[in-house]
């Protein structure tokens, strides 16, 4: 599926999907959230990587450092929890023109803060000042998630059946997804981070950070068989994609899914199709877990503002 306003925004999801498809060929086991390394009989080390985006530059104008820092573990973790993992550990690259020691120091601390949240150790990282290459006053971050799953608690969606249901847990806002098209709607429509909305502005709407979800995942696990899990990242809906059965797909309400007011605005502003939107932004969906339609009460009961917004269905009847 193409998205073509965020392809004149300057990312192409097809180049993304060709590289992946690609790699593929090299390498069978790339593609899934997080990859697993088999550690032993019955265990295997988890591992992820990922940055922060374009949502870097909202931030750095907003000051917003230590939110940067919870926007980079947030986005491992979510991937690295998938599967029914436990994190371990998280590293961090922080890359600069020119070493801001306080401004560094703000990120870490945020990257710190998230950590702990998850019961996740900052173990190291890097620090490189690469004057020339980067401006003086901007930085790119990556991290780097390793987590352990028992075989026997390993989730991957091999049980599915047709008639599950999807389980969203709603989104804090964009997280660290479609920023370049959010970045092209506002310069298009001379908006600036200090434009009012909703009481406050949209550089704070904007640079709200990614919700951690790891607390209630490992914690709904030990109360609920959970047959698959899609973290609601690049790609928007088609993520849930991602976790089923070749044979499956799945069937989404849209209305049942709870959107931010500043995602409609953005939406409606740069009109964003309904197809492109759910491509591009989470629209309000930041996780979705599958569980057999018996189970769909204690998943709202252990997480309350959870909510049920589809079904799994078999490939041909969609």
């Amino acid at each position: 599926m193409t998205s073509k306003e965020y392809e004149k925004a300057g990312v192409s999801i097809h180049a993304g999907e060709s590289l992946v498809d690609k790699i593929k060929k090299i390498n069978p086991n790339i593609g899934g959230f997080a990859g697993l390394y088999q550690l032993d009989a019955d265990r295997f080390l988890v591992a992820c990587t990922d940055g922060v985006g374009t949502k870097l530059e909202l931030g750095i104008k907003m000051q917003r450092y230590e939110y940067l820092g919870q926007d980079l573990v947030a986005m491992s973790l979510n991937d690295l929890i998938v599967c029914g993992a436990r994190p371990l550990f998280f590293l961090d690259y922080y890359a600069t023109g020119k070493l801001d020691v306080d401004v560094a120091h703000r990120v870490i601390k945020g990257i710190v803060k998230a950590c702990q949240e998850c019961n996740c150790i900052l173990l190291g990282g890097e620090t490189a000042e690469m004057p020339g290459f980067y401006d003086n006053n901007k930085f790119d971050l990556a991290g780097f998630a390793v987590g352990e799953v028992y075989q026997k608690d390993l989730i991957d969606g091999r049980k599915i059946v047709a008639g599950d249901c999807l389980i969203g847990l709603p989104s804090s806002g964009f997280h660290a997804n479609g920023y370049s098209l959010i970045r092209k709607i506002m310069g298009d429509h001379k908006l600036s981070l200090e434009t009012p909305f909703e009481g406050k502005t949209l550089g704070e709407f904007l640079t709200e950070p990614t919700k951690l979800y790891v607390k209630e995942i490992l914690n709904l696990k030990t109360i609920v068989p959970i047959k698959a899990m899609a973290h609601i990242t690049g790609g928007g809906l088609t993520n849930i994609s991602r976790v089923l059965p070749e044979r499956f797909v799945f069937d989404a309400d849209k209305s049942k899914i709870p959107t931010p007011p500043i995602m409609k605005f953005f939406k409606d502003l740069g009109k964003i199709s309904d197809d492109e939107a759910y491509n591009v932004w989470n629209m309000g969906l930041g996780f979705c877990i599958v569980v057999s339609p018996e189970h769909v009460q204690a998943v709202k009961n252990t997480i309350p503002n959870s909510f049920e917004f589809g079904k799994i269905i078999p490939l041909h009847t969609k």
